[in-house]
């Protein structure tokens, strides 16, 4: 059932608007199966939630969004845990991933202009307890995210063949 279990996740992730008796059809299970799988994957936290991808580029609600390298000095007994726990509740924090390399933290936060952002850099990132520095770039724009591309459909064969 673990092979099931990994099988769902991965369609999942890939189109969270599959239904479960697409997923059902697609396995080869019963449709009560998909039901108590996925209901147990949400229950044991496997399953944190659902999204669209969106091209915000094609519409007119515009947001900016940073990449916010952070060096944080690690707390005793909570590494970089509690930092990271408490960079990530502020509302415009979308990502926080631990690094390796010349710095610890990569926060991804979106706002609704640069000073927003700079305003939340200064105002509440800076002055967490535990982040020593930070460094922010821009994202100037998107053409892939999760994995999906935000390229329209090529109309040339050509393209075709080069991306095949």
């Amino acid at each position: 059932m673990e092979d099931k279990h990994q099988q769902i996740l991965e369609l999942l992730e890939k189109d969270s608007t599959l239904k479960a008796d697409q997923i059902a059809a697609m396995l080869d299970m019963s449709l009560e199966e998909v039901h108590e799988q996925i209901a147990l994957l949400e229950k044991n936290g496997t399953i944190v939630g659902y999204k669209a991808v969106v091209n915000w580029d094609n519409e007119p609600k515009k947001t900016v969004t940073a990449l916010i390298e952070v060096k944080i000095a690690p707390q005793q007994g909570y590494g970089y845990e509690k930092v990271a726990e408490r960079v990530s509740r502020y509302p415009q924090v979308q990502s926080v991933l631990l690094m390796s390399g010349g710095f610890d933290l990569a926060v991804q936060v979106e706002e609704k202009s640069l000073d927003d952002i700079a305003h939340f850099v200064w105002e509440k990132l800076a002055r967490t307890d535990g982040v020593v520095s930070t460094a922010t770039h821009f994202v100037l724009k998107k053409y892939k995210e999760d994995g999906i591309s935000l390229f329209p459909e090529p109309e040339d064969d050509r393209v075709k063949d080069i991306l095949i």
